[in-house]
């Protein structure tokens, strides 16, 4: 059984997606800028050994909530992805509870990578780290870092305004830009390296038991790296008049398994080209190694425009997914109506276009001590999203599951549940504390707010 989106009045979204877009979509959205700015904290946690088996068995794990996103896009094609699927079967306080925590999983990614752009421009160019305006929480803002900031969220703004097409081709270039220029890396590393580099193997140098606390240290880090996955179930209303629902399904397993090569690739690389021990306290690491075993400015000026891809792309797609989700929660009356508003002649859903803009300008003051709290929250809710999905699935929403789907859509529910209880058990290393909490409970609160003003009829 198919259930098509819900009917409005508004001006359709365009139909412009294949098969090729929507890998770039959930790839680009899920691979950031990580593996660059926190590969160290990686070593330090797991070792090289222990960071690869991390990600690896990480990115497995999640194999079966991306088998339960396909059969339920390839039913129920419906830009608000969870906010549907929950809908279907239970209350309309569980769908926009649901919708509201996987909103902020996007919404802060994108002024996340808004502040980042301007540190990773400033590795290449020193120059940039002048003019302090102010400190938040120690840490300082620099002029240039947010004018680069405000730029790039204007451009991502005006490249999504513009159409789903316009952003699908800008997600294309940046996506395939950064896989090349990973290959090329990669080979260089393994011509180069040696994998005597990775001894110890792990961080923890307990034997047998040294090795698994180093995996699990890393693994606990892994779902907030491989959300992104599910992001193309939110542009399922966009797909191109002749591609098959069935293929939703395919898309999201190569999204996760290039996304798992990926990660694991890099670690590798990295560790082969320097001693892993060497690298756990350097900023950009990856860049340091390669300089380090190449003693070439230019491939590590090329590594970095890898990385300034890797970030237009993650904005983008994460920019556009909450877009989606906010215009799903707008055209169901749990949020204002406006954000439901298509624009006639790019078929965008326009103010929550300019809605997420804004917010993500506005957030880009803050600088990067207020966000750290707030992507660790983000974390917390792609797994209750996860959950809440999954027991959709089970209950039925789109159809009742074969018994092959039933038992997957249980270990899905499973893997979510062992990830939000990593963040909020006190006991399980990485776990919340005190600030995460407090963005948690505000978030929620300006939920309830939100909730309780919605549109009634």
């Amino acid at each position: 059984m198919t259930v098509h989106p819900i009917e409005n009045k508004n001006p359709t979204l365009r139909h412009a997606l294949h098969a090729k877009e929507y890998f770039t979509l959930a790839f680009g959205s899920m691979v950031g800028v990580g593996w660059m700015v926190v590969i160290d904290d990686w070593l330090a946690r797991g070792g090289a050994v222990g960071a690869m088996l991390g990600f690896l068995i990480g990115g497995l794990a999640l194999v079966p909530i991306g088998y339960v996103y396909g059969r339920l896009t390839e039913r129920m094609p419906d830009a608000g992805s969870e906010i549907a699927y929950t809908g279907a079967v239970f209350p309309r306080w569980v769908s926009f509870s649901t919708g509201w925590a996987m909103t902020l999983a996007y919404l802060i990614v994108c002024p996340y990578e808004a502040v980042a752009v301007g540190r990773v421009a400033s590795y290449v160019f020193p120059s940039m780290n002048a003019m302090e305006l102010y400190r938040v929480g120690g840490y300082p803002v620099f002029l240039p870092h947010l004018v680069a900031g405000l730029v790039l969220t204007a451009i991502i703004t005006l490249v999504n305004y513009r159409g789903v097409q316009v952003s699908a081709a800008f997600q294309n270039v940046t996506t395939f830009g950064l896989l090349a220029i990973f290959a090329i890396f990669s080979v260089l590393g393994w011509s180069r390296g040696s994998t005597h580099n990775f001894l110890p193997p792990f961080a923890d140098s307990r034997g047998m038991a040294g090795g698994l606390i180093s995996t699990l240290m890393v693994l606990q880090i892994v779902p907030y790296f491989m959300t992104g996955f599910e992001s193309a179930p939110k542009a399922s209303e966009e797909a191109a008049v002749d591609f098959k629902s069935k293929h939703f399904l395919r898309v999201i397993f190569l999204a996760l398994g290039a996304g798992i090569v990926f990660y694991v690739g890099v670690i590798a690389v990295v560790s082969m080209v320097q001693p892993w021990m060497s690298l756990t306290k350097e900023r950009f690491a990856t860049a340091v190694a390669f300089e380090r075993a190449f003693g070439s400015r230019f491939l590590v000026q090329l590594i970095m425009f890898g990385v300034l891809l890797s970030l237009l792309k993650v904005f983008n797609g994460n920019f556009l997914t909450s877009t989606r989700l906010l215009f799903a929660l707008g055209r169901r009356s749990l949020l204002d109506e406006q954000l439901s508003r298509v624009h006639e002649r790019f078929r965008t859903p326009a103010v929550s276009i300019v809605f997420v803009g804004c917010l993500t300008a506005i957030a880009s003051f803050l600088g990067q001590a207020v966000l750290v709290p707030i992507s660790e929250v983000g974390s917390l809710t792609s797994a209750v999203g996860w959950f809440a999905t999954c027991l959709a699935f089970l209950r039925g929403a789109g159809g009742a599951p074969s018994y092959r789907g039933r038992m997957i859509g249980y270990a899905g529910i499973v893997v979510a549940a062992m990830l939000i209880l990593m963040k909020v058990l006190p006991a399980i290393p990485g776990s919340f504390r005190r600030y995460e909490y407090v963005v948690l409970a505000g978030w929620i609160a300006l939920g309830v707010l939100l909730w309780r003003r919605r549109p009634i009829g």
